[in-house]
């Protein structure tokens, strides 16, 4: 909470400036509060938001280490390619993801600042903050795509992932990331909208998400590559950051036989290892006939 580009900060909760005094702060939260509690017509979800941002900088010590970790984002680095430090083998990956949307938030950046500019200004967490919502999102959807990818790195040997595949006629569109793993094949979709999703009729709701469709993209997007390189999935995952979904792993229903379930980031691998409820399992067999067409077939946007 609090660090994505589509997040707000601690001050903007509390409706402060981060310039404020402590004994200001103090009053600022108290009165949000007040305006925020259940009990006097405030919204619940706001009330718990204000009671987190006071405990980041609630005292000067943690104000302070708040502050310092505000200048200190660090969202210029592409977390899926750090290499391993230690010596447990890792998933097989191809492609990068999240790199497919760091180019479109780099151009939407040079377009809202009038011209091409280095990276480490683009990232820059004020200047961040300050452009379009569509660039925030773009780079908060390119971080959500590489902690799936780290996460899914770490399963280790037994586990490849495709990353940012090609989809469509034209190959526009995209599919964030196929796993094929032990306990089936899966397709993943990874989001940040800035907020709490809920769900309506196995579809994402909420006033972050915008009108967008997630779920049905991500299934269309599946179909393609199903389509295209003759496999047939075993489930559909979405992943959302963890203070966005209340539960760990939210079934949303099956479609054409297909279950479909929305996971926080925490639990990624764990479903993954213990596979969907409902799946389709793999045979070896099959396995590798799967791999092996998937790897004739998919074509990813970055190598």
């Amino acid at each position: 909470m609090f660090d994505g580009p589509l997040a707000a900060s601690a001050y903007e909760v509390l409706g402060v400036a981060p310039t404020i005094g402590d004994e200001e702060l103090r009053r600022a939260y108290r009165l949000r509060l007040r305006q925020t509690h259940p009990d006097t017509g405030g919204d619940a979800a706001m009330f718990v938001r204000v009671q987190r941002a006071w405990e980041h900088v609630g005292t000067p010590q943690d104000r302070a280490a708040y502050d310092r970790g505000r200048q200190d984002v660090a969202w210029a680095a592409h977390a899926a390619s750090v290499a391993s430090t230690g010596s447990r083998p890792r998933a097989t990956s191809y492609g990068r993801a999240g790199a497919w949307r760091r180019e479109r938030f780099l151009e939407m950046m040079a377009g809202h600042l009038g011209q091409a500019v280095p990276e480490a200004q683009a990232y820059d967490p004020a200047v961040v903050r300050s452009a379009p919502w569509a660039a925030r999102r773009m780079l908060a959807d390119a971080l959500a795509e590489e902690s799936t990818a780290a996460a899914i790195a770490e399963l280790g040997i037994g586990f490849t992932a495709w990353h940012d595949i090609a989809c469509g006629p034209d190959g526009t569109e995209k599919l964030d990331h196929v796993v094929l793993a032990p306990t089936g094949l899966y397709g993943l979709m990874s989001e940040d909208f800035g907020d709490d999703v809920r769900f309506r009729q196995g579809e994402a709701i909420g006033e972050a998400v915008r009108g967008e469709t997630p779920v049905a993209d991500l299934l269309s997007r599946m179909r393609w590559v199903a389509r295209v390189a003759r496999v047939r999935f075993g489930g559909a995952i979405l992943i959302l950051p963890d203070d966005d979904l209340d539960h760990p792993a939210t079934s949303l229903g099956s479609v054409r036989g297909l279950p479909v379930v929305a996971v926080r980031r925490s639990a990624l691998r764990t479903v993954l290892r213990r596979g969907v409820p409902g799946a389709r399992p793999l045979g070896m067999t099959e396995a590798f006939d799967v791999r092996t067409r998937l790897k004739q077939a998919v074509r990813v946007l970055t190598p």
